[in-house]
Parts: structure tokens; sequence; C-alpha cells
């Protein structure tokens, strides 16, 4: 007796669309659907009136007539769908397509992963860090001299930092605990 009740205080329009959806086979649903579909329904005949307006504006008409609505209706339509393409254009475009071969595999069986830079698990961000040069050149002493066996090395670094003033470091980001 309550769905009897609830039934006299729906609205015609809610009352439609449930024995729409009761004639389509569907008997078990959430009572927000009906108010989704009337909100669907309300807002496409607010738009179909709305062309329709514009459409009787354009032809210098005093009020909306049903040729208006029906032009509205059918402009609706023409964008709103569209018809597949006929199954023999897909078969020819499909052979067209099937006639280039696939590129042989370099990396071997598994599934190819993309480059570092492409995903998310490479670090996200870089530091420019200028290096700093002391205005005047440090006196070395005889201990110093002797700790470095290779002074060699130390000046080719020393002309790649000229080169390059900036040094980019990046860092990965550490991995955060669920709480």
């Amino acid at each position: 007796m309550a769905d009897n009740d609830e039934e006299l205080e729906m609205p015609r329009d809610a009352k439609i669309v449930k024995s729409l959806l009761k004639s389509m086979g569907v008997e078990d649903y959430e009572p927000r659907v009906i108010h989704k579909f009337l909100e669907l329904w309300y807002r496409y005949v607010v738009d179909v009136l709305t062309d329709a307006q514009v459409y009787s504006e354009h032809a210098s008409k005093s009020a909306i007539d049903c040729d208006d609505v029906k032009l509205a209706i059918q402009s609706k339509v023409n964008f709103s769908f569209s018809q597949p393409p006929p199954r023999e254009v897909l078969l020819e475009l499909a052979q067209n397509r099937n006639k280039i071969p696939l590129p042989k595999s370099i990396a071997g069986p598994g599934v190819l992963l993309p480059p570092d830079q492409d995903t998310l698990i490479s670090p996200n961000y870089q530091l420019a860090i200028p290096n700093k040069r002391p205005a005047e050149p440090i006196e070395e002493t005889e201990d110093e001299e002797a700790a470095n066996p290779n002074p060699a090395q130390e000046d080719q670094m020393d002309m790649q930092m000229q080169q390059n003033p900036h040094q980019r470091v990046s860092f990965p980001l550490p991995k955060r605990q669920k709480d």
C-alpha cells in the first residue's frame, strides 16, 4: 500500500518514465534514476524549444509553430546522432590497413616499456645549480698535491665546468607512506 501512496504523489512525468522503464523490462532501479531521466528530458525539451524560438524569430514569425519545432528536432538529430559507415567501407579500410606489416620487435618477448622520460617513475623535476667559483684561486700546498695522484683529470673537470656553467641535478621523489 506504501507503493500506491508514493505513486499517487508522483508527478505525471515521473509516472511516464516509470512506465517506460517497466515496459522495457527494467524492474530493479534506484529512485534517483527517474529523476535523472526527467532532468535529461526537461533539458532536451528546453533546448529544442529554444532552437525553435530562434528559427521562428529568424522567419519573422510572432509565435513558434509546428514547423519550427520539427526543424529544431531535426537539427538536434542531425548533430547528435550519426550513422556508422557501411560494413563494406569498414572492411575495405581494414584490408588497406592490414596490408602494412607491423614493425619487427627489437626487445624480444614481453611488454615494451616507454622511455624513462615518458613514465611516471622518472624524476619529475630538475634543479639548476650554478657553479660558484672563488674569486681568487686558492693556493695548494704540497700535502694537497700529494693527495691527488691524477691532476690531469681534475683539469678536465674544470674545463667541463667552465663550458657548462649550470649543473643539472634531479632527485626521485620519496614514496609516501599511506595513512
